[in-house]
């Protein structure tokens, strides 16, 4: 009987040994990335939409988003309307005659800078990767009106990505264009 114990137990640890390398083996090497944000343009879709009764159009822009340190978005200001804080940033360019020139921030169409709300970051891994769509409205607008977007995030550390690059887009042509 005092056999069966020892081989049982031997067992046992032959097994439990077996799967420990398992799951040490299936744990690969933990993923880092840079501290500075990195974003890629995903696709700009245009549409007809009514704003506050009026009709207007409006522009999705969607792009993918990695940060190595997981410092991404901004605490909501502490009085709505008065924090200067930004985080998503844009130049717009518009065709006028034929050539694409950077538009000024008192053009209409200019964006606004953005705020990328407050991410946090969960666990020992503070990579964060994930999509934003961020949604413009045109009011005044002329149908052959034609422009594209840089853009560019900034995270709590002060790390400013790359600058993506949208599709050009004629504001009279409702449609998703796609990154190249």
């Amino acid at each position: 009987m005092r056999g069966c114990v020892a081989l049982n137990m031997k067992n046992v640890l032959i097994i439990t040994v077996i799967m420990g390398g398992l799951m040490m083996a299936s744990c690969g090497p933990i993923e880092t990335l840079p501290p500075e944000p990195d974003i890629e343009f995903r696709a700009f879709s245009l549409y007809d939409t009514i704003l506050l009764g009026n009709p207007a159009k409006a522009g999705k822009i969607t792009f993918y988003f990695e940060d190595g340190d997981g410092d991404l978005g901004l605490d909501p200001p502490v009085t709505p309307d008065v924090d200067p804080s930004s985080n998503l940033f844009f130049r717009l360019y518009r065709k006028i005659n034929g050539t694409f020139e950077l538009a000024q921030p008192s053009d209409p169409l200019f964006p606004s800078e953005y705020r990328i709300p407050y991410i946090d970051a969960e666990g020992q891994n503070k990579i964060l990767k994930g999509t934003i769509d961020v949604t413009l409205f045109y009011l005044k607008y002329n149908p052959d009106d034609t422009l594209y977007y840089d853009f560019w995030i900034k995270d709590r550390g002060g790390n400013e990505s790359n600058t993506a690059t949208t599709c050009i887009v004629v504001l009279g042509e409702n449609g998703t264009c796609l990154a190249e």
